[in-house]
């Protein structure tokens, strides 16, 4: 291929054709001089065979740090590289600068081009071919390639913002667990010791035979149950692409599920997780603590929202064959009324029969904004359909507490910690 410039001196030497006799052999004449100067600067151009890349940096960064990827060019030919790169990256890997490269290359040597990745999406995110250009010397013609393949793919893993959450409800799990304050009490916790009466103990916590068989009063300790399961459940189908600000609603349930889960592994529960809509999508089962969210993080960077309807016949299905004793499963979902109306209610009873049941919801604060708007009359019809909405969202929650089912319909900012909150009473109370 030829670049500009054999046609730029084709039209600087097309100013003496008034001189020549015959103008159009003097046409003829230029314009075969001028390709057969770019036929000889084409020959000159190092062949892209001779030309080896690799690449080398980050595998994998959490959505919004940045990392760098580097891109070696090594020039095996005989002659100077003069070439013109491309790296192209996805848009949504956020690669700097988004430019071509110009660089000349000595035989034998290489080149490091370092690109910065800042990636705003979760996911896979891959390079696997990059556009080459060897010119000529004269840069009059040139060899080009879109097949110079250097594949390099960076998982974007979830950013996990709810993790400041985490150490207070740590210190919650401490104090109640005994390690700060007096063991509690509640129905279903485990025996955890003896010791004597003190004032202000519960007087049924008295174990007489105990007491019978000592000389002062004896009572018992109880700490929250462990070795529990929590089965955290995440639906991709069509409700979960809605965006909640700036992220879609899976985003917010699996930062909510993250903080779920590195909390009930420090409380020494096993957590497996089930991403489903119409087929399983992801699944971590039988993960220990070292090695639990890690695996989670991995599983959940590539989900993406499905348009199709949930299957909560499946879904169920799935938590019944995968938890055979009692568990507490949390179903990371939407408060629809049509979805969880069609789909989850005629299922529901199968499960809240066997298992604790907790459904988790984000609501987008914007709805109750429009609900309390009353500037105008498009101000007045918003708000009566967003009143609407969070009319149809209360029976919905009504419904599902008759059933049985703790609900949390919480905004994005509050709503991990308030999954994380149900889970402390729940176990503080003995009931997972």
């Amino acid at each position: 291929m030829i670049t500009w410039r054999p046609a730029a001196l084709l039209a600087l030497a097309t100013l003496s054709l008034p001189l020549w006799p015959a103008p159009w052999l003097g046409l003829a004449v230029y314009t075969v001089a001028v390709l057969a100067l770019a036929g000889l600067d084409l020959f000159g151009a190092v062949r892209l065979s001779r030309v080896a890349l690799e690449r080398d940096g980050v595998r994998q960064l959490r959505l919004g740090e940045s990392g760098a990827v580097t891109l070696t060019v090594t020039n095996h030919g005989v002659t100077d590289l003069r070439a013109e790169l491309r790296d192209a990256w996805p848009p949504s890997a956020g690669a700097t600068p988004d430019r071509p490269y110009e660089f000349v290359l000595p035989p034998g040597e290489h080149c490091r081009i370092d690109l910065d990745l800042r990636p705003t999406r979760r996911g896979d995110r891959s390079a696997d071919t990059v556009t080459l250009r060897s010119y000529g010397p004269l840069r009059f013609a040139y060899l080009q390639s879109r097949k110079l393949a250097a594949p390099w793919t960076v998982r974007v893993l979830p950013p996990f913002t709810s993790r400041r959450h985490l150490p207070e409800r740590l210190a919650r799990l401490r104090v109640f667990d005994g390690n700060v304050v007096t063991r509690g009490r509640g129905q279903g916790t485990e025996f955890d010791a003896l010791r004597e009466y003190v004032v202000g103990d519960d007087v049924r916590s008295i174990d007489w035979r105990a007491t019978a068989r000592r000389e002062s009063v004896v009572v018992r300790t109880w700490r929250p149950e462990r070795d529990r399961r929590v089965l955290c459940v995440l639906d991709t189908g069509r409700t979960s692409a809605a965006r909640i600000g700036d992220a879609p609603r899976l985003d917010a349930a699996l930062d909510a599920c993250l903080l779920l889960a590195a909390l009930a592994s420090r409380a020494d529960d096993r957590v497996d997780l089930l991403a489903v809509d119409t087929a399983v999508r992801a699944a971590v089962e039988g993960a220990n603590k070292a090695t639990l969210l890690t695996k989670m993080v991995q599983a959940m960077a590539p989900l993406e929202p499905a348009l199709v309807e949930t299957d909560f016949g499946l879904v169920v299905a799935e938590i019944l064959r995968r938890e055979r004793k009692r568990a507490l499963v949390v179903l990371f979902t939407a408060l629809e009324p049509g979805a969880l109306g069609e789909g989850l209610m005629p299922v529901l009873s199968r499960l809240t029969a066997r298992h604790t049941v907790v459904l988790a919801a984000v609501h987008d604060p914007v709805v109750d904004e429009m609900a309390a708007g009353r500037g105008s009359a498009e101000a007045l019809y918003a708000a009566a359909a967003a009143e609407k909405t969070l009319a149809e969202r209360r029976r919905v929650v009504a419904v599902l507490r008759r059933h049985g089912v703790h609900v949390v319909d919480a905004p994005a900012d509050r709503y991990a910690p308030a999954v994380a909150d149900l889970y402390l009473t729940l176990k503080a109370q003995g009931r997972l």
